[in-house]
């Protein structure tokens, strides 16, 4: 039988802490007395407290101090609007606890991926905290680095949908604390897969071994299968015939699989109909459009079949190609999608030329350290979103923006419509000339339909005012919540419009005419049009949405 000698001590404490109270009670009370006991019902509590799991010193930020006496908000740099239709995405430059705060009001249980790269800690002095750099001599660099994605993670939790995922990139210095993070935080309603990334394929030299890799947590609730299958390479595809072999593979076998595959340019074009039973053609027939019509006819000239029929081979065209053999056609089946496997090897997650190279060809002597490769990102994202055709994607360590090109080139393939918001400080001007700049640029580039609006955080004091005292202050910034909440535009946008006051309301009732394409009013939660403006508002067709009153409700019961 084990003894648990942990428990054996702490039963120990306990029985001292015990026989010191009882002392004391025996004692003359007083103030002093009184407050010894109140210690050491404490000190009994943290020995009876966690015993398993993950234990560090947790430590408050300056931006902790911030927000116990402000409140965040945002406001918009209206001249870093990018409008090219499409999908409106969301920069948000400044810290992003604050940000989080924001979007917990905006965005609660809506946020299908969160993808993050926050800093990998690794003692070379590559973040900050406190406005001071962590380095590898701060004895407190592992437990600075917990406590500061302990507080945001809490957050991102709250933000993800029922089926939302999480991926979290980070290397060897803090893989091991921050799976124990993530288990604690997150539980046991998800399950946490590794997955190893190679990343630099030279190496970075080490004092024993040359780091090849980084690792990426993915974190994804328990039950139905979430993540999809991934695109294979061409030398990981086996191709076999579509055309059916053996004894049972005649064209009699199965009428409906005799049908003509039209090909042109060595690319399957469409599916002819069956063919009748009197019809015998050639095995390739060169159609009036330049199109070869390809049948399932063997070297021979046996008429066999395909081994899918008519109704169902337009299900299976992306695993189909076409094989040419001395100006001959045939139609090859091959499997292209596959499961994820825990190891990715793939030539272009190298950061240097599909992270840094393609960076600076962006954006020429761009002087940012170690942007990820846009297709670790991508494959990172396709994994998890590529059916959600709709999806809401956050990366709150935004960095070079790698996450919204991402975004952007995922939905250009497949016609989507998802959007990012991206949140990161100005540290070195990043947000601004890196973050905004890339985004921005690829979208002329790319002449990606995508539009992009620019949000700054600042925050309103509200120590020792009361709430109708900086109410007004607030009120000047829910636009930009609203428009962050519902990716809308206001400015220049004659098909919605917002009212917050009752003057508001009565102008706008007054001056319909001047809206007459208007077909949406958001109304904050407070106002009560009467029966005239109702009547008028409807007879317009024009919705009315309810701005929520949960954005800064928790300010009015302090």
């Amino acid at each position: 039988m084990s003894t648990n000698i942990s428990k054996q001590r702490r039963d120990e404490l306990v029985w001292k802490i015990r026989e010191i109270r009882r002392f004391i009670s025996a004692a003359p009370q007083d103030e002093n007395t009184g407050n010894l006991l109140a210690y050491l019902s404490e000190l009994e509590k943290d020995v009876n407290g966690k015993k398993y799991g993950l234990v560090f010193e947790e430590h408050r930020e300056e931006i902790d101090e911030v927000l116990d006496t402000h409140t965040p908000v945002l406001t918009e740099d209206a001249g870093l609007y990018v409008d090219n239709g499409g999908q409106m995405n969301f920069l948000i430059e400044g810290d992003n606890l604050a940000a989080l705060k924001l979007l917990e009001k905006t965005h609660k249980g809506r946020i299908d991926l969160i993808y993050i790269d926050p800093p990998y800690n690794t003692g070379a002095a590559n973040w900050i905290y406190d406005n001071n750099y962590v380095d590898g001599n701060d004895l407190f660099k592992h437990s600075k680095w917990l406590s500061m994605m302990k507080s945001r993670l809490e957050i991102a939790k709250r933000l993800l949908t029922e089926d939302g995922v999480l991926i979290c990139a980070i290397d060897e210095n803090e893989s091991a604390t921050l799976r124990l993070l993530l288990d604690e935080i997150f539980g046991e309603a998800y399950e946490y897969d590794c997955i190893t990334i190679i990343h630099n394929p030279r190496g970075i030299q080490g004092k024993n071994f040359s780091y090849t890799n980084e690792f990426a947590y993915f974190v994804i609730p328990k039950g139905d299968k979430i993540i999809g299958e991934r695109r294979l390479s061409e030398d990981e595809i086996y191709w076999s015939p579509l055309r059916n072999w053996g004894g049972e593979s005649l064209r009699t076998d199965a009428r409906n699989c005799f049908y003509p595959i039209f090909v042109k340019d060595n690319k399957i074009i469409g599916f002819g109909d069956v063919s009748p039973s009197d019809y015998h053609p050639s095995k390739n027939e060169n159609m009036p459009d330049g199109s070869v019509a390809v049948f399932p006819i063997d070297a021979n000239g046996t008429e066999r079949k395909w081994r899918y029929a008519r109704h169902t081979v337009e299900k299976i065209i992306n695993f189909l190609s076409v094989k040419e053999t001395k100006g001959c056609y045939d139609i090859v089946l091959g499997k292209t999608f596959g499961t994820y496997k825990t190891v990715w090897s793939d030539p272009r997650y190298d950061a240097n030329g599909y992270g840094k190279q393609l960076l600076n060809s962006i954006i020429p002597d761009c002087m940012f350290d170690f942007p990820k490769s846009l297709w670790n990102v991508y494959d990172c994202l396709f994994s998890v979103v590529a059916k959600r055709s709709g999806a809401i994607i956050l990366d709150f360590f935004a960095g070079s923006g790698t996450t919204g090109h991402a975004v952007l080139k995922l939905n250009s393939e497949d016609g989507g419509n998802r959007r990012f918001i991206l949140c990161t400080n100005n540290e070195n001007n990043i947000c601004r000339d890196v973050t905004y700049e890339r985004i921005k640029r690829v979208i002329a580039n790319e002449d990606y339909a995508a539009s992009l609006k620019y949000f700054k955080i600042e925050y309103v004091p509200i120590t020792e005012r009361m709430y109708y005292e900086y109410a007004d202050e607030l009120l000047g910034h829910i636009r930009e919540l609203v428009e962050l909440e519902n990716g809308v535009n206001f400015t220049g946008n004659d098909k919605i419009a917002i009212v917050l006051t009752d003057d508001e309301l009565a102008d706008f009732v007054e001056h319909l005419d001047r809206t007459p394409n208007c077909r949406k009013l958001y109304m904050g939660h407070d106002l009560l049009p009467d029966e005239e403006q109702q009547a008028a508002i409807l007879e317009r067709g024009i919705e009315i949405s309810i701005i929520p009153d949960y954005y800064y409700r928790d300010l009015q019961e302090r």
